[in-house]
């Protein structure tokens, strides 16, 4: 029987907009994809295309500059529409327009079997691993500890992966056989009690409690910590299906099942598209009308700003539209007694409604940023045994040694998002954190 891990600390949030299961899944055509390289922690991107060139689905667009073995593949046959550039000729986004020949690069079952590690490199899928300490792509001159694989999202109207686990049992099961080929531990799998996933080749782990239990962070934490000297990784559900279609069919299916959700959604829906798809092709005709909209890719708490013009990002499944701003001049402010006013503690009297109520939440910030308030309001959040404010204030001040001993080398900034939310200081944690472990790494390298 699965060991069962309750998690105390942490905050459910419950938001008007959660897409409906039981309705049938809507297949979406995008009429643009892109790639977007800072999508891939660590990634400095090396083009192999250019503006005209023709490519097929799991062709290599670009590779790392400090890992030439890892690229970056393109999810659909097309044309290079554009090179996206920023500042300093800095690669912001590769966008493709798709043809009709549904092209696509395949690879031998047989041959790939007996080396999966450069399998995995040529197909593009390396990149998709994401390694603690650092919250980067990892190495392939380096053997993980272990291998954890979070089964559910817990975060705020997440898209229900079980969804897409239970459609591809067998390509999921056949890719953590390939997972365990890669690690000398275990490949641990963190799941919940109602959608229990176990294979022959993995540890199955049901946990119990509010977000962020679906972050493989917390997860690491509760099994076993990352210390220093050590390397774990961690890989999304949906990328371990690919693993398993490579090794069973022979190519890469960037198909993905997305949630439209968010209060300003006409109809929240799960829909199926292409790994990148433009954001205007999954929103045509369902943004509600007369609300200025805040469209995130990613869920609420740790997804990216986004417009109709922008893209799918990678790794979310998720899209998000809340409002902008309702109110922006609120009669009493904080100090309204409203029970529809949402606050994470006591400071309105929605303390008093039931748990699983819905708020409508929008994107003010309700504050001003200001100094570091120690009032332990992070560790409530946050359920990993770190002293989390006083790791903030090493960050700030690059104290190396500090930052080491309060557990740097355990979180990635995804893991402070609901810190960030219910933060008195209005700091943006996610970015000091993520800045943090560049610096770090960059110092310790």
């Amino acid at each position: 029987m699965s060991e069962v891990i309750r998690i105390r600390k942490g905050l459910d949030l419950h938001l008007h907009g959660e897409a409906a299961m039981g309705e049938s899944l809507l297949t979406i055509e995008p009429q643009r994809v892109a790639i977007v390289p800072d999508d891939f922690q660590g990634f400095v991107p090396r083009l192999l295309k250019k503006e005209g060139d023709l490519i097929e689905a799991g062709e290599a667009l670009a590779y790392d500059k400090n890992s030439t073995s890892v690229v970056v593949c393109s999810p659909i046959s097309g044309k290079v529409e554009k090179i996206v550039r920023g500042e300093r000729r800095k690669i912001l986004a590769i966008t493709i327009v798709p043809d009709s020949s549904k092209a696509r690069k395949t690879f031998d079952v047989k041959a790939i079997a007996s080396d999966p590690k450069q399998a995995l490199l040529d197909a593009g899928l390396w990149a998709m691993f994401t390694q603690r300490p650092y919250g980067v792509i990892p190495s392939p001159d380096i053997c993980p500890r272990d291998i954890f694989v979070s089964c559910f999202d817990s975060s705020p109207l997440a898209p229900s992966r079980s969804l897409m686990i239970e459609s591809s049992r067998h390509l999921f099961e056949k890719g953590v056989e390939v997972l365990s080929q890669l690690t000398a531990g275990t490949v641990y799998l963190g799941c919940r009690k109602e959608a229990i996933v176990e294979t022959p080749h993995s540890t199955t782990t049901v946990y119990e409690g509010p977000h962020p239990a679906g972050n493989a962070g917390v997860q690491i934490a509760q099994i076993k910590p990352v210390n220093k000297g050590e390397t774990v990784w961690t890989i999304e559900p949906e990328t371990v299906v690919k693993i398993g279609g490579l090794f069973t069919e022979g190519y890469v299916d960037y198909s993905c099942i997305v949630g439209i959700t968010g209060e300003l959604v006409e109809k929240p829906r799960y829909v199926k598209t292409t790994q990148g798809a433009a954001i205007s092709d999954l929103l045509k005709g369902n943004i509600k009308e007369g609300i200025a909209p805040r469209i995130i890719a990613g869920n609420p708490l740790t997804g990216k700003l986004a417009n109709l013009d922008g893209f799918l990002r990678y790794p979310y499944r998720q899209i998000t539209v809340i409002p902008e701003v309702t109110n922006d001049c609120e009669l009493l402010g904080w100090a309204s007694l409203s029970t529809k006013k949402y606050s994470a503690g006591r400071t309105f009297f929605s303390w008093l409604m039931p748990k699983k109520k819905k708020y409508h939440f929008d994107a003010k910030i309700n504050g001003g940023e200001r100094a570091i308030i120690m009032s332990g309001e992070y560790d409530k959040m946050l359920p990993m045994d770190i002293y989390s404010e006083f790791l903030i204030k090493a960050i700030i001040a690059r104290d190396i040694d500090k930052m080491e001993q309060l557990g740097i080398y355990e979180v990635v900034p995804e893991d402070f998002a609901l810190c960030e939310f219910i933060d008195t200081s209005k700091l943006e944690l996610q970015r000091i954190v993520r800045e943090g472990l560049d610096y770090l790494r960059k110092e310790m390298n």
